[in-house]
């Protein structure tokens, strides 16, 4: 499973003429993890076995027989809050940042919630395979409770932004797991039921996430955004502990040789790597421009340790038994494609999710609730796009649909700059919709062509690289997009004409919100200069998708090297 031999391509197989053919894979959620550990029928002989034979864990068997509605039912909510908890602050920021100050790191509230949940993916699915997935779930539930409820009595924004990382730690818990958990129920033919339903639930919480958090933030308090949490956590925790039933490990001759299978080692120092790799690196995008010059020693300095770091990390997961992030996920050429494209594709989606809210009420004059509706346009369509994908994949393969999803969506990036100043809410809710469509179209291929290129025992491994990357590229691109919307309201607040401004970010949020304050030459500026600001990020994701789209052409290889289904 090391990957340390030639690649997929190198291996000689050829792809299915079919690609629907391929194996379908776990849910395409914003995480996964290893999948569970393989009937004894395929471990090595032992002794005679014993009688009766004690029956391993396969797919499908856990829950099947106690009721598996409750357990999907209690993935479906933790996968709803893991998701929704990454993009429904959007729509509030004003609020928060008028009740707590700190605008001009506002952007850690949700890069410090990603990048919890991004480097704790890996190290929960191993810490599953190790102790079982009813106790990392239920450890991560509880966890993500308390990150919520300490996030509700924040009393400046470095404690939220605090508390936002205890709730990503335990979010990482909920995506992950979750994922293992959902193989553990359904055999290799049932799984695209639970992946359909986990991909909607994802993809639907992350959008509707503005529009809540609008809900909630104007018609009661922002804090709401967390509290909300608690009784759907709850319900989600009471349904794990009573209708979660996993196997008991083997007590038999066959058993204990299944309990001899040498378990991983918790990469501990990788993970620690990467977290302070990461640490540094969003750090020095987040406050370049704004704390300091981009050309200056602290940009150098952190900019500097973040790559000084990365050579670390890569030493340390080179020399790592069971590194967080096995080489081989990178040496095969269709893994190593995929795991760009979509690193490229979480990177882009943090304008739509993170900026387009600020959009509809600093530019539009759109209230919360409203903002928050514009965004959510893209839920109408990108399940219904994903869903037709695969008609389309069977037709043309994996590559190429892809290919089609993100050029177009390329198309339409590039389009929201050209939007009337200060134009309609339908105009922007247009962009959405289209957007959604598109990458409906692109992502899902992706992950499930991987899937489809490597075997049950690594299958999880892959699956957890490229969802990987995609956090990465999410966790990065709030950085570096909100480093490009500070940069250009400083600069147009340096620069500014027009007397009676605000001198500092702060006073600028607090003027958006309540623009009556300004003369409305003032008012004008400052709704021109965030207008100017959010054109240059979507100008900025439109470059990340023709990063992905270069990718897909040149790196790609034209056929993926489908395994056949063993069933």
């Amino acid at each position: 499973m090391s990957g340390a031999g030639g690649s997929t391509e190198d291996s000689g197989r050829t792809e299915a003429i079919p690609e629907a053919r391929a194996t379908a894979p776990p849910p395409s959620g914003p995480g996964s993890a290893p999948t569970p550990s393989p009937p004894a029928s395929k471990l090595p002989p032992t002794a005679a076995p014993p009688a009766p034979p004690v029956t391993p864990v396969t797919p499908g068997e856990s829950g099947r027989a106690r009721g598996r509605g409750p357990v999907v039912a209690a993935l479906m909510l933790g996968m709803a809050l893991a998701a929704l908890d990454g993009t429904i602050v959007s729509t509030a920021v004003p609020q928060i940042v008028g009740d707590l100050g700190g605008f001009a790191v506002f952007s850690w509230l949700f890069s410090g919630y990603l990048l919890a949940v991004t480097v704790t993916l890996p190290v929960y699915g191993k810490l599953s395979d190790t102790f079982g997935r009813k106790p990392v779930l239920i450890a991560g539930i509880i966890l993500f409770l308390i990150g919520s409820l300490l996030c509700a009595t924040a009393w400046n924004m470095a404690s939220l932004i605090a508390f936002r990382v205890v709730q990503g730690l335990g979010g990482g818990a909920l995506q992950g797991t979750v994922q293992v958990i959902a193989a553990d129920l359904y055999p290799l033919k049932e799984r695209p039921k639970i992946q359909a339903k986990l991909s909607t639930v994802w993809a639907t919480s992350s959008v509707a996430g503005p529009a809540l958090g609008g809900l909630l933030a104007g018609y009661a308090d922002w804090r709401w955004i967390f509290l909300i949490n608690l009784p759907v956590g709850a319900v989600a925790l009471w349904l794990v502990i009573k209708y979660l039933h996993e196997p008991n490990r083997a007590t038999s001759t066959e058993g204990a040789a299944l309990d001899r299978t040498p378990r991983r080692r918790v990469d501990w120092a990788g993970a620690l790597a990467v977290f302070a790799t990461g640490a540094l690196l969003l750090t020095a995008l987040v406050q370049g421009g704004v704390a300091w010059p981009w050309i200056s020693v602290p940009s150098f300095a952190f900019l500097g340790g973040s790559a000084a770091l990365a050579a670390v990390t890569v030493v340390i997961e080179r020399r790592a038994t069971d590194p967080i992030i096995p080489g081989w996920v990178w040496r095969r050429r269709t893994i190593a494609a995929v795991n760009l494209a979509l690193g490229a594709l979480g990177l882009l989606m943090v304008a739509p999710t993170v900026f387009l809210p600020t959009y509809a009420q600093s530019v539009l004059g759109l209230g919360p609730i409203a903002a928050g509706f514009v965004l959510s346009a893209m839920t109408l369509s990108w399940p219904i796009s994903a869903a037709f994908s695969s008609r389309v994949y069977n037709r043309i393969g994996f590559r190429l649909t892809a290919i089609i999803g993100i050029s177009l969506a390329m198309l339409v990036l590039l389009a929201f700059p050209l939007l009337p100043y200060p134009g309609q809410a339908w105009q922007p809710a247009l962009i959405m919709l289209l957007l959604g469509a598109a990458l409906g179209i692109f992502q899902l291929p992706l992950i499930i062509g991987v899937q489809s290129t490597v075997g049950w025992s690594e299958r999880g491994t892959a699956t957890a690289s490229i969802l990987f990357c995609r956090q990465v590229g999410q966790s990065v691109g709030a950085a570096l997009f909100g480093a490009v919307a500070n940069g250009v309201l400083a600069a147009r607040l340096t620069n500014a004409p027009t007397p009676g401004l605000p001198d500092d970010l702060d006073s600028v949020s607090k003027a958006l919100e309540n623009p009556a304050t300004l003369t409305a030459e003032a008012a004008d500026y400052l709704r021109r200069a965030m207008d100017s600001a959010v054109d240059y990020v979507y100008l900025g994701a439109a470059g990340a998708a023709a990063v992905s789209l270069l990718v897909l052409i040149f790196v790609a290889p034209r056929r993926f090297p489908v395994l056949k289904d063993p069933e």
